[in-house]
C-alpha cells in the first residue's frame, strides 16, 4: 500500500467520523470525543515507542499537568472559558513540554527496562503530588469543571465540542506525521534500530531522543487540556499508572510506529471498555485477553494485519505451485 493511499484512507476515515458521529446518540458522541482526546496522548507515546524505541510508563503525567492546569485556571480564576481558551491550549502544551524537558534529563540516558522504570517513577511522583496537594488539586476528590468555554461558539454543545476536538486531533496527527517523515524522524528510526551505528555516523543520539521526549510531552499536555473539558472532572485517577499503561497497550494493539494504529487501538479499547462494562462485571479479563492475543498472534498490531494476510496468501500460492508442478 502506497503512502498516498494510506493518507487518503486516513482522510476518508476522519471525514466519515465528522459526518456520522454527530447523527448518533449523545453517548456515542461522548465516547468518540474521549477517544479522540486520548488518541493524541497515545500518538505522542508512539513517537517514543514506535519511532525512538523508548517504552515510557510516565506519559499520563503530561496529560495530568495539562488537565489540572486547565481545571485550576477555569475553576479558580475563570480563565480559559472564553477566547483565552486558545491561550490555555498553548500553555498546556508548554507545560507538558517543560515537564518532559525536566524528566528527560533524568530518563533519556537510560535504555530498555531502566528507562521504563525511571519514567514509571517520575510519573508516580506527579500522581503523588496530585493526590497529596489537596489545597491545589483537591486531592482524591479532584476538581469538577462546571462549564466549558464559550467564545462565539459554545463548547457546552456536545456536537460543537466534538468537532473542536476532532480538529485538534487532525492537526496533531498531521504535525506528528510530518515530524516522523522528516529527516529528524528518520534519524529516530535509525536510533531505534541501531543506536551505536548512528553515533558512529556522527549523530547526537541523546539529543535526538531528548527532543522527541519533549515533543511527546507537549502533545501529552494538549491531550490533557482537551481531556479536562471532555471528562468534566480531573482527579489522581487520570495521572496514575493505569492511564500510562492504557496508552502503551493502545499503541501496541493498533501497531507501534504507525501513529494511526494508536488511534485505532484507542477507539477499540474505549468502545470495548464502555460496552462490555454494561454487560459483564469481569470485562477487564476480556480486554486483557484481547491484549494477550494481539501480542502473541499480531506482534505488529492491527496495522500489521494486511501485510500478514498478504504474506500468508503468498506462501499458500507458492505451496500450490509447488504441489501442481510435475514431479
Amino acid at each position: 500500500m502506497t503512502s498516498r493511499l494510506k493518507i487518503a484512507i486516513v482522510i476518508a476515515a476522519i471525514a466519515a467520523l465528522a459526518i456520522v458521529v454527530p447523527f448518533t446518540s449523545s453517548f456515542v458522541i461522548l465516547l468518540a470525543t474521549r477517544a479522540l482526546a486520548f488518541s493524541i496522548l497515545v500518538m505522542s507515546l508512539d513517537i517514543l515507542l514506535g519511532f525512538a524505541g523508548l517504552a515510557s510508563l510516565g506519559q499520563a503525567a503530561y496529560l495530568g499537568v495539562g488537565a489540572y492546569m486547565t481545571a485550576i485556571l477555569a475553576t479558580r480564576y475563570q480563565f480559559g472559558l472564553g477566547y483565552d481558551f486558545w491561550l490555555v491550549v498553548v500553555l498546556g502544551m508548554l507545560l507538558g513540554a517543560a515537564l518532559a524537558a525536566l524528566f528527560g534529563l533524568l530518563a533519556i540516558r537510560a535504555t530498555g527496562v531502566y528507562f521504563l522504570m525511571i519514567t514509571l517513577a517520575l510519573g508516580q511522583c506527579v500522581w503523588g503530588l496530585a493526590y497529596r496537594w489537596n489545597s491545589l488539586t483537591g486531592g482524591d476528590n479532584g476538581i469538577n469543571l462546571g462549564v466549558r468555554p464559550k467564545f462565539g461558539i459554545d463548547l457546552a454543545d456536545q456536537v460543537t465540542f466534538f468537532y473542536v476536538v476532532l480538529c485538534f486531533f487532525a492537526l496533531s496527527l498531521f504535525a506528528m506525521y510530518v515530524l516522523v517523515r522528516s529527516p529528524f524522524g528518520r534519524s529516530l528510526a535509525g536510533i531505534r534500530e541501531r543506536e551505536l551505528r548512528m553515533k558512529i555516523l556522527g549523530y547526537n543520539t541523546w539529543l535526538h531522543k531528548y527532543i522527541a521526549f519533549v515533543i511527546a510531552g507537549a502533545f501529552g499536555g494538549l491531550s490533557g487540556v482537551l481531556w479536562a473539558h471532555t471528562a468534566g472532572i480531573i482527579s489522581p485517577v487520570n495521572v496514575e499508572l493505569t492511564t500510562s499503561v492504557d496508552a502503551l497497550l493502545m499503541a501496541v494493539l493498533g501497531g507501534a510506529g504507525t501513529l494511526v494504529g494508536g488511534v485505532i487501538g484507542a477507539f477499540i479499547v474505549v468502545a470495548l471498555r464502555e460496552y462490555l462494562s454494561t454487560l459483564v462485571p469481569w470485562w477487564q479479563y476480556v480486554l486483557g485477553a484481547v491484549y494477550v492475543l494481539t501480542i502473541f498472534y499480531l506482534p505488529s498490531g492491527l496495522m500489521g494485519l494486511p501485510e500478514r494476510i498478504r504474506r500468508h496468501g503468498g506462501a499458500l500460492g507458492k505451496r500450490e505451485k509447488l504441489s501442481a508442478a510435475p514431479s
